[in-house]
């Protein structure tokens, strides 16, 4: 809050200079009050009992607000107080949203009042308004979460009190719409003070039990104060926990609660709600009937069809009589039979005489003759063969015995057995020729006519080829 003051001119201001003095009049003291006031102090909020109301032909209210140890005069414009929802009267306790300021013709203090309403009133308002955005950040009014309504539900719960309008209203309206669907009442009160807890313990009776598929949550019409356990959290996060689809139809068409933004469906009133969770009997019946004409005109048009395909049917059947084709089969049969038995006759007399032909051929041509004279053929060259096998074995073994006694002549073996030996070194055991090739300590192996000596060089001695 600031205020601007102005500094009041000096005394010590010599008389003979006016023009020093600031001189307010009447109207601009209290138009620059009004200013200051106005500019200084915020829109406020204030409560407090209303007195001396007077509203003239203007349409402007007039009153005063006041307390046990002050009071302040007020006044309400026509366009602000078209807005006010009840009708105001003295001694009523009331809210007010209003701006500081001040009357200047009478330099009267006063509050120009922009809002009004009543108090007690206004206090459920506003906790109605705080608890209804924080179920709404949490997401609890959220289109998504919302269930859809069994088409026709097996069995209907409603919470509400067993005494009041609202369930004969209800009961009324399903029998008269779909009387076939048995309905569970969950008893509570619906006003007072215990009215939130036994809503609650009811709808969690209702999950316990699981014995309905849809639920009403319903009361009749009341006052903000009458329906305000239908916006207690608890009753709200109850109705949001609950598996079952549920319906809220609490109060009129204008209540709105915060149960009617939680519940799956909202419907203005206790009756509207029962229409919601069933169907239109008559309608129902009315569709089962056109259902019924059309299965039944289905039914005849298939009997039609079926009528004229049998006597097409019969039609093809005096055409193509099938004794007749059984006489044109069996006169076919009879002729093929005798073919079959001339093709018989036929083939056997044919096959009779190859038979004497092959006969004849086969005594002319016995092979008992040939087999004879092959066999006197195979035993005279077997004859041949034993003997000239053993001729060349003969001299083949001959051959073997001169290209020996050659080859011992000129074998290195030979020479082993007369006193000589063959020196080889190294890893490829290579044959020693020269003694040049081999080193002093080198290793050599001796190859005798009977086994092998493997000695060291200790001394060589260069020699020439003859």
């Amino acid at each position: 809050m600031s205020f601007s003051v102005r500094t009041p001119p000096s005394r010590s201001a010599p008389a003979n200079q006016p023009s020093a003095r600031d001189i307010y009049s009447v109207a601009r003291l209290n138009r620059e009050v009004r200013l200051l006031l106005e500019s200084g102090m915020p829109v406020i909020w204030i409560e407090a009992e209303l007195s001396n109301l007077a509203v003239p032909a203007s349409g402007h209210w007039y009153f005063s607000l006041k307390d046990g140890a002050a009071q302040v005069r007020c006044a309400m414009w026509k366009t602000r107080s078209a807005g006010v929802r009840f009708k105001p009267r003295d001694g009523m306790q009331v809210l007010a949203r209003a701006r500081v300021g001040l009357y200047e013709p009478r330099g009267e203090f006063q509050l120009v009042v922009e809002h009004l309403e009543e108090a007690g009133l206004g206090a459920l308002k506003r906790e109605f308004e705080q608890l209804k955005a924080k179920l709404a950040g949490e997401g609890l009014f959220d289109a998504d979460r919302k269930r859809p309504l069994p088409q026709i539900p097996r069995r209907i719960g409603v919470v509400t009190s067993p005494s009041g309008a609202a369930i004969r209203d209800i009961l009324h309206v399903l029998a008269r719409r779909f009387a076939a669907v048995p309905v569970i009442i969950y008893p509570t009160a619906v006003q007072g003070a215990a009215a939130t807890t036994e809503i609650v313990a009811a709808i969690e009776t209702a999950v316990a039990r699981a014995e309905c598929d849809v639920l009403i949550v319903a009361r009749g019409g009341g006052s903000l104060e009458d329906l305000w356990c239908f916006n207690d959290e608890r009753v709200a996060r109850a109705i949001a926990a609950c598996p079952i689809p549920v319906v809220s139809g609490v109060g009129h068409e204008v209540d709105v609660t915060i149960a009617d933004f939680v519940a799956d469906v909202r419907a203005p009133t206790p009756s509207a709600a029962a229409q919601l969770v069933v169907p239109d009997g008559r309608a129902w019946l009315t569709s089962l009937a056109q259902t019924k004409q059309q299965l039944l005109r289905a039914v005849q048009r298939a009997l039609r069809q079926q009528t004229d395909r049998l006597r097409n049917l019969e039609r093809r059947l005096a055409i193509s009589h099938p004794g007749a084709r059984l006489a044109q089969h069996a006169q076919r049969l009879d002729d093929l039979e005798s073919r079959l038995i001339a093709a018989q006759r036929s083939v056997s007399l044919q096959a009779r005489n190859r038979l004497s032909q092959l006969t004849a051929r086969f005594a002319a041509n016995n092979p008992v003759h040939r087999i004879a004279a092959i066999e006197s053929r195979r035993a005279a060259l077997e004859q041949r063969l034993v003997h000239a096998t053993r001729t060349r074995v003969v001299s083949l073994g001959q051959r073997l015995s001169l290209a020996m006694r050659s080859l011992n002549a000129v074998s290195p073996l030979a020479t082993l057995d007369r006193g000589y030996a063959i020196i080889t070194y190294g890893e490829q055991q290579q044959i020693l020729l020269d003694a040049a090739a081999v080193a002093s300590g080198a290793t050599i192996q001796a190859r005798l006519a009977r086994g092998t000596v493997t000695a060291t060089v200790t001394a060589k001695t260069k020699g020439t080829r003859r």
